[in-house]
């Protein structure tokens, strides 16, 4: 099996890293379906990272189907390994267009889920998405830290559309951007930045909490407008199409409201 692994440059970021090699391999050939997988041992002195690591990436491989394991045998190339499960390789975000586009589509799911949170979110929700923020304030802006609530509040948005697949998709799009920008380092952080983006944040969760679906929507599109802006992304979008309107069959709350 003549593979082409490289050790790996040094981050938060090193699961991801070593799953993407792997998967580029399988997706050249040089893995082929059936074919075991190094050791974990060997694949971590490859690349330079604990075994820890590599635990980490191969289960996110498995994730997503490429490949399979067994207790004492190791990992596999599954059977079929051309997966039609999403997924976004690192290496391509580190060019401007493929971020811009992964941006592009954050909006597209998001705007849309802060309408439908705006009409069903619950004050466990609400509740959820404050936790979230105070995080964030307390946090040194641009940090592990912050990102992590920053996903946190969005993840909660996403929860509060009772959509298990924008859940899911919001989740993994919200996630590879995360990863891009602790790939990317220091972009330059400013208390200036850190309180308009705490500012964003605090009227999407307003709108939200006034069950504003128009507002969420907005509110929503100008935060990830400035978030695109601060990670040397050009990306004014237009306004977003109005609201959904309510409509038979929408799904009923399950609560009053807060």
């Amino acid at each position: 099996m003549a593979l082409k692994l490289d050790k790996v440059s040094r981050g938060p970021h090193l699961p991801t890293l070593v799953a993407s090699s792997i998967s580029r391999e399988i997706a050249r050939g040089r893995l082929k379906p059936g074919d075991q997988l190094p050791t974990v041992q060997a694949l971590a002195e490859t690349f330079g990272v604990s075994r820890n690591v590599v635990r980490e990436a191969i289960a996110r491989l498995a994730s997503e189907g490429l490949v399979w394991s067994q207790q004492g045998r190791g990992a596999f190339v599954s059977e079929d390994s051309k997966s039609t499960v999403l997924k976004i390789d690192h290496d391509a975000m580190q060019h401007g267009d493929a971020f811009s586009s992964l941006f592009e589509l954050r909006g597209a799911l998001e705007v849309c889920a802060a309408a439908l949170a705006a009409d069903r979110r619950t004050p466990t929700d609400l509740a959820a998405m404050r936790l979230a923020l105070t995080t964030m304030a307390a946090a040194p802006y641009g940090s592990v830290a912050w990102l992590q609530a920053d996903l946190e509040f969005h993840r909660a948005i996403a929860a509060a559309t009772r959509n298990d697949y924008l859940v899911q998709f919001i989740g993994f799009v919200a996630e590879r951007v995360r990863e891009s920008i602790l790939a990317a380092g220091d972009q330059h952080p400013s208390e200036d930045m850190a309180q308009a983006t705490l500012s964003e944040h605090d009227l999407i969760l307003a709108a939200i909490e006034a069950r504003d679906e128009a507002a969420a929507q907005q509110t929503m599109q100008s935060h990830l407008n400035g978030a695109a802006q601060r990670v040397g992304l050009s990306q004014d979008r237009p306004a977003p199409p109005p609201a959904l309107p309510p409509a038979t069959g929408r799904r009923k709350r399950d609560v009053a409201p807060a």
